[in-house]
């Protein structure tokens, strides 16, 4: 204990390095986190609904209410809910590696190889079969000048833009930052420099920076995708296209709730602004671009100009705008679009005259995610009617083609992501993310992220979807989600949660806990998957178009690869289509803003689709609750939707 009364506070998260805090009597142990800067699990930001933000009290003692999400057994093995419990002396708590790996795994990929370069060879071809030129507006100009004499005395910057002038016959402006540096950059290279430039729409030209005429280090730019929960980066030669390296990391305002509204709730607390900013820019996105660059050997000042792809709220977010009338009926953003603004604003350490440019919103819940995703995914250039999945933290939706194009958003809620799921978890390691079960004997074979002889942790969101089907298809649970069967791994006298499927025991697990889903996990995800498929409807429907009509099914987003597309409609999320109809598409918010990165005629393309598109209120839409109604069951109350079943 301090002098001042306060308790100390220490957090020992697996593999990592102590933190110590000091707190006042009664202050709430999940906030005493978020205050460290520890990274505790809380999807539901700590209303005590998910059961995610398990600690384990080492030695101490914390006041803790009772929680029906830590058995009788766990308490007395020292685990508590964080959001339930309160300081009441010094204390050392265990924080379990599910809780700070989404964000102390950053990971830096070297894109030199084929598997990794060929989504971006194939935008860069769909781009020019649509007659989008790549040309990403910077480039480089080496030039000589005259020393300056006693008899010529033009000030550098004059000199400078005027050599410029004549070599290219264009107007030529020159950034302020370079006074700072330009004046020693010329004599030491004895006037004859390398001289970064930026085209504007009407050809003229804006002098970045200034270097040495020897300098060969690549002019880049940077696409970034910010999900919910993930970050993605591409480093990017600006003149060849080339991607340098791929980085990503955990977005540190998890640790504020799993879902948009809980962080903008956050944010509405005193100083809720500042810390929802810092999370994503100091925490997560400063962080993975020093890697990547010093890994890459360029720079950070190297980069001139980047492209954001994000949804509507993390947009306000990232900028530090107040999102809190995005959650509020009439639900207005401060913007849907934005002309570029300077890095330096955000303190990325990117060249002083780099700008950032974000895609264009087209809802309050359709971001620039959406928009460059469509982009990428090229059905905007397309004849036949093609419907775009957006799988992560929220679901998001595009149908039509080149003559229209409609989207919505729907509320899937955070099961995509392991929450509402009491053994759910995101897709790193220990994450069950495939399996079959054995119709006779109702064992399960899975399928772990992980080094080889990896202990499961529980499911992510593709394990969830296949555990469910096999379920369902081993006749183990009914279409109301109500198991049917008797066996040893089913367990019918349960204090919560109804009957339960146990997927590995104790000894099986990593944790050292049994991991299991019961009849509320089902429902939970049977509303998330009913969210899907009457979006789907409700988008098509009143067009005049059935399920038939969809020629291509685009599925993207961060679950989007690893979904079995025959268990997800076996369960009435997608609709049933012959598989070859679907197509993954990765991250295609990251591929669409490396498009628009590399092309102005891409990231015109961009700004057209944003205000070209329907956005449809799913809420306003007359019938959508009947869709979703009548979609809340396995696959669906209406079986001529799948015959199969």
């Amino acid at each position: 204990m301090s002098s001042n009364g306060n308790f100390k506070i220490t957090f020992a998260p697996e593999g990592g390095e102590e933190t110590s805090v000091f707190a006042a009597a009664g202050e709430g142990l999940l906030d005493v986190a978020k205050k460290a800067n520890v990274a505790i699990d809380a999807p539901c930001s700590g209303n005590g609904s998910c059961g995610k933000c398990r600690v384990r009290l080492l030695a101490g003692d914390v006041k803790t209410s009772a929680s029906r999400h830590i058995p009788d057994e766990d308490f007395a093995d020292g685990w508590r809910l964080a959001c339930v419990s309160n300081v009441s002396g010094d204390a050392t708590l265990g924080v379990p590696d599910i809780a700070s790996a989404y964000q102390s795994r950053m990971r830096v990929t070297d894109m030199s190889s084929p598997e990794e370069m060929k989504i971006f060879d194939d935008i860069q071809a769909g781009l020019q079969s649509a007659g989008l030129a790549l040309h990403s507006g910077i480039k480089t100009l080496t030039v000589t000048m005259d020393a300056p004499t006693l008899d010529d005395t033009m000030p550098d910057n004059e000199r400078l833009v005027r050599a410029v002038e004549a070599a290219t016959g264009a107007s030529v402006t020159t950034h302020s930052s370079l006074l700072r540096t330009m004046p020693d950059t010329l004599r030491d290279s004895d006037f004859t420099v390398r001289v970064v430039l930026s085209e504007g729409a009407d050809g003229s030209l804006a002098i970045l920076d200034v270097l040495a005429a020897a300098s060969d280090e690549p002019i880049c730019g940077l696409a970034i995708d910010i999900g919910t929960t993930t970050v993605s980066i591409l480093l990017v030669d600006l003149e060849s296209g080339r991607i340098i390296a791929k980085g990503s990391s955990g977005n540190g305002q998890i640790r504020y709730g799993a879902d948009v509204i809980n962080r903008i709730i956050e944010q509405q607390k005193k100083g809720g602004i500042e810390r929802l900013q810092n999370a994503i820019v100091r925490e997560s996105l400063a962080p993975v671009i020093r890697r990547m660059c010093a890994d890459a050997g360029i720079a950070a000042e190297r980069v001139y100009h980047a492209v954001v792809a994000s949804n509507t709220t993390m947009n306000h977010l990232l900028l530090g705008i107040n999102a809190n009338h995005l959650r509020m009926e009439p639900y207005i953003p401060a913007f849907f679009a934005t002309t570029p603004i300077p890095a330096c604003e955000l303190e990325l350490g990117l060249s002083p005259s780099a700008t950032i440019a974000i895609a264009p919103n087209i809802g309050s819940y359709v971001g620039g995610d959406i928009t460059a995703g469509t982009l990428a995914s090229m059905i905007w250039n397309a004849p036949e009617m093609s419907l775009f999945v957006d799988l992560g933290t929220n679901g998001e939706l595009v149908f039509g083609g080149a003559d229209f194009l409609m989207s919505c958003a729907c509320s899937a809620g955070p099961a995509f992501e392991g929450g509402d799921i009491k053994c759910g978890m995101r897709a790193t390691d220990g994450a069950i993310d495939s399996c079959t079960i054995n119709p006779d004997t109702m064992e399960p074979n899975l399928s772990i992220i992980g080094d080889d002889g990896q202990k499961p942790v529980g499911l992510c969101g593709s394990g969830l979807i296949d555990m469910i089907a096999e379920l369902f298809r081993t006749k183990i649970i009914d279409g109301r989600g109500k198991f049917a069967r008797e066996g040893e791994r089913i367990i019918y006298n349960t204090e919560y949660g109804g009957a339960r499927y146990v997927i590995a025991t104790p000894d099986k697990s990593a944790a050292g806990r049994e991991i299991f889903i019961d009849e509320t996990d089902i429902d939970n995800f049977i509303r998330t998957k009913g969210a899907i498929f009457s979006a789907i409807m409700s988008l098509t429907g009143p067009l005049g178009f059935t399920p038939e009509d969809i020629d291509r099914v685009y599925v993207a987003g961060g679950i989007g690869s690893g979904i079995n597309i025959k268990n997800a409609i076996t369960i009435g999320m997608f609709p049933a289509l012959p598989e070859e109809r679907f197509q993954y598409i990765g991250n295609s918010s990251l591929t669409g803003a490396y498009a628009a990165l590399m092309s102005r005629e891409a990231d015109d393309k961009l700004a057209e689709l944003a205000t070209s598109m329907t956005y449809i209120e799913l809420s306003t839409q007359p019938g959508y609750m009947d869709e979703f109604v009548a979609a809340c069951f396995l696959p669906h109350t209406d079986g001529s939707l799948f015959p199969q079943a």
